[in-house]
């Protein structure tokens, strides 16, 4: 990495685990300046505790919550003056299919993964556009092809793509670069914390995590992304793969969608 991050002042959300946390372990070192929120205050306390005498801040924020939101945003103002880069990563997938669903999982999942993304750069716009800045928002394959059992997941990240590509243009003429990142599987916290037909975290992951892509190398190719100023990446070969054959051949697309979740007309993954 070349000197692209040093001195930037980065807000990261939901930055005590996964994606998030691999951000700032990566990011730190570059000499960044890092601001980053979660729900858990024993979480963020041990990673205050990993970086002592270093910039990095945390606040105990929901970003489900306006207020959370630009009290997140304002405390990392008045701690370091300005914002240069926001990454909007905070996100939380469900399981379940929809008929079976509560209506309460789509309210919390796109108060999440969307409203939260919407109430941050909101109140970090201002600073934003002064310090000629960047937004990254953290999407997924799902936000490219609807995925079964991720109904109200696959809802929010196509809204959040729809919504920062709208974004990308409005901020032409201020040189803010907007830009989207679809991980792919990665292995992380995600899916033991998806929320079951009841809302409830299903405190499991069905798929193998050790084959997945790390946190850590996800982490990696996105600031590289960051650094080119990339409009959008899409990673791992399947996460690639499914967006090519969801554009060129959509029928076979589903075909192949349902067969990787399903078996013996049961969701298995």
């Amino acid at each position: 990495m070349s000197e692209f991050f040093k001195n930037k002042v980065i807000a990261i959300t939901g930055g005590s685990e996964g994606i998030g946390k691999a951000l700032i372990d990566q990011l730190i070192p570059l000499g960044a300046k890092v601001a980053t929120c979660g729900r858990s205050y024993d979480k963020l306390y041990n990673l205050q505790m990993e970086y002592t005498n270093v910039m990095l801040h945390t606040v105990v924020a929901d970003v489900s919550k306006e207020e959370d939101c630009k009290k997140f945003i304002q405390s990392t103002l008045d701690t370091f003056g300005k914002i240069d880069i926001l990454i909007n990563n905070a996100g939380i997938s469900m399981r379940a299919l929809f008929k079976d669903a509560d209506l309460d999982v789509f309210r919390q999942v796109m108060e999440i993964n969307f409203f939260g993304s919407v109430y941050c750069t909101k109140y970090a716009m201002p600073s934003l556009i002064e310090n000629q800045g960047m937004i990254l928002g953290i999407s997924s394959i799902a936000g490219y092809r609807g995925l079964p059992g991720r109904s109200a997941y696959s809802a929010s990240k196509f809204a959040l793509q729809g919504w920062l590509e709208a974004l990308r243009t409005e901020m032409l003429d201020h040189n803010v670069h907007v830009m989207w990142i679809a991980p792919g599987f990665t292995a992380s916290n995600i899916r033991n914390a998806a929320l079951t037909a009841e809302a409830k975290a299903q405190g499991s992951s069905p798929m193998d995590e050790s084959k997945l892509m790390t946190a850590e190398e996800c982490a990696h190719h996105i600031l590289d992304a960051m650094e080119k100023k990339k409009r959008t990446l899409v990673l791992t070969y399947t996460g690639k793969r499914a967006v090519f054959m969801n554009r060129f051949f959509p029928s076979l697309a589903d075909k192949l969608t349902h067969k990787f979740f399903f078996k013996e007309g049961k969701l298995v993954k």
